[in-house]
């Protein structure tokens, strides 16, 4: 007896396209002036590539990647969610019920391939969060 199991292909992000993802994000790190760390993921929320510019605050390191993450589980820019975990909003209480932080604040947008599917995610820390929502959204433009 066979059995016949479709395949599953993994959602993901390729290497090279976040390597060219965080190289837009450096690129417009410097034109603010401010070093960054910019954590691309992909589609699962799995880190592809980290790139930490020369001092840039340490704590950016992990608010990139939480950012990046909650990007690219809810398939949305992190400003937009930051409305939905105010009180009495429906996400209030999911920042604290999560094993693996997020982050609900400006500074990361998600990447979709050409069919609109969340393939990743783009998260950037060292500026304000306005700063960093630039950031991001120069490096998703690369692709």
């Amino acid at each position: 007896m066979t059995t016949s199991m479709a395949q599953i292909s993994p959602v993901t992000l390729s290497l090279e396209s976040a390597h060219r993802l965080a190289v837009a994000a450096t690129k417009k790190a410097e034109e603010i002036g401010i070093p960054y760390t910019v954590t691309i993921v992909d589609g699962g929320g799995n880190v592809v590539h980290v790139s930490r510019m020369d001092g840039a605050a340490l704590a950016s390191i992990d608010t990139s990647l939480s950012k990046a993450r909650t990007s690219v589980y809810f398939g949305a820019a992190t400003a937009d969610l930051a409305s939905a975990v105010q009180p009495g909003a429906p996400l209030y209480t999911i920042p604290t019920s999560t094993v693996l932080p997020l982050a609900f604040v400006a500074g990361a947008v998600p990447v979709a391939d050409s069919a609109g599917v969340v393939i990743g995610a783009v998260g950037a820390g060292g500026g304000s969060p306005q700063q960093d929502h630039e950031v991001a959204i120069s490096a998703a433009s690369a692709l």
